[in-house]
């Protein structure tokens, strides 16, 4: 009775499976929202599972869609979490350009519908939930870097905007209404277990296959784009952090260090012993953005000071694990 109560919203992406981990380390009984499908589509949390008959479970599971106010609000009616985390997006790039109204209703709309069943809760209940919106780098787009809390917002994509809208959304409830709600602006955080069609995933299980022999190329778009990449379970640490602070605010999260998607590729390359890169790589248009985003790093300052946060995992590791998982997982 006495153990925090905490309803994550995309626990079976990457960044919801780390923090349901850290979570239950923490001792908290964890509730996530996952979407109905005709597949299984709770890899990332597959190792974490309790069964529904052990009476000692800390991990619960509700089906349910950013897009389903009522769903929303069920849910948190009936866990009645002190702390929220909405992770859940239509969070690919490049895909919000071919469906900008879907990532807009989910990534954008779907934060709001839960900041309002927050609202009405704690109205009708008088108890007090915390918020945390997971922001991205992206919101920046062509803002001159480094980027930090103050910088101001200029996306080149829909899902950019989308997140923007997000963003915003939460100040506002925090302003207005009173409710303790957060906004982590996390820059890139890629992790063994990021999405394949996401760049440094689809590199790095490009490379497992070329070096099995199943694949000749890796088709990449571009590779002059810069990003300040870090170690997604240590972001998941920043954000659990922002949620234990006396008063609500917004942080920026990141390494303060940039390097280019071709960066990336020799590294990897070179840490998979494959030699030459550029006898495997083959550039693609399709894979271009309409609008890209061609410089980002992160001013983390504020989250060093304020949070006692510092990244630990540099960018030569990150790639090595990365890339060591997958062949790995190939070999297997």
């Amino acid at each position: 009775m006495n153990k925090k109560i905490a309803l994550i919203f995309g626990i079976t992406g990457q960044d919801g499976s780390y923090l349901a981990e850290l979570l239950l380390k923490k001792g908290y009984i964890v509730h996530g929202v996952t979407r109905r499908a005709s597949t299984f589509n709770t890899a990332r949390i597959e190792h974490l599972y309790q069964d529904p008959h052990n009476k000692n479970r800390k991990l619960f599971l509700h089906y349910g869609d950013l897009a389903d106010a009522g769903a929303i609000r069920k849910i948190i009616y009936k866990v009645r979490p002190e702390e929220i985390y909405n992770l859940a997006a239509q969070s690919h790039v490049k895909v919000s350009f071919d469906v900008p109204e879907y990532t807009m209703d989910i990534t954008g709309n779907g934060a709001l519908r839960i900041l309002e069943a927050i609202r009405d809760f704690q109205s009708e209940t008088g108890k007090k939930i915390k918020f945390y919106q997971a922001s991205s780098s992206e919101m920046f787009g062509a803002a001159p870097a480094p980027q930090n809390e103050n910088t101001l917002f200029v996306p080149q994509s829909p899902y950019g905007a989308a997140k923007v809208f997000a963003c915003n959304m939460t100040k506002l409830y925090r302003e207005a209404y009173g409710i303790f709600a957060v906004n982590g602006i996390l820059f890139n955080h890629e992790s063994e277990r990021r999405g394949e069609t996401f760049v440094t995933r689809k590199i790095t299980r490009g490379i497992a296959r070329i070096k099995a022999g199943l694949d000749k190329k890796l088709y990449l778009g571009n590779l002059d784009a810069k990003r300040d990449w870090g170690y997604a379970p240590e972001y998941m640490e920043a954000a659990w952090l922002m949620m234990q602070q006396t008063k609500p605010d917004d942080y920026v999260i990141g390494t303060g260090e940039t390097h280019s998607v071709k960066e990336f590729v020799e590294h990897a390359f070179k840490e998979a012993g494959l030699g030459d890169w550029k006898k495997y790589v083959k550039i693609d248009r399709q894979y271009y953005r309409p609008a890209e985003v061609n410089f980002l790093v992160a001013d983390t300052r504020k989250a060093r000071s304020a949070l006692k946060w510092k990244p630990k995992t540099k960018f030569e590791d990150l790639v090595k694990i990365m890339v060591w998982s997958d062949i790995n997982k190939l070999k297997k």
